[in-house]
């Protein structure tokens, strides 16, 4: 995905957010005017093994093989 489509503000790249729940969680209330978002649940993705995040604002995230976040 190109990172035109994930870009919340001018320095800030989800895929530069470190590869941790709480960081992607600081990350996701920075750019929504500080609204808390957090995990609503989470479970292994069967196609890749690796674990998708729900999270509050209706999206799901997860860390791709390069270590970054993406947008599932």
């Amino acid at each position: 995905m190109s990172r035109a489509f994930v870009k919340e503000a001018d320095n800030d790249w989800l895929g530069d957010v470190e590869p941790k729940l709480e960081a992607l969680e600081r990350y996701l209330a920075r750019e929504n005017n500080g609204v808390v978002i957090t995990s609503v649940r989470n479970y292994i993705d069967p196609e890749s093994g690796r674990t998708i995040y729900e999270m509050s604002n209706g999206e799901s995230y997860m860390i791709d093989e390069d270590n970054r976040w993406l947008i599932v």
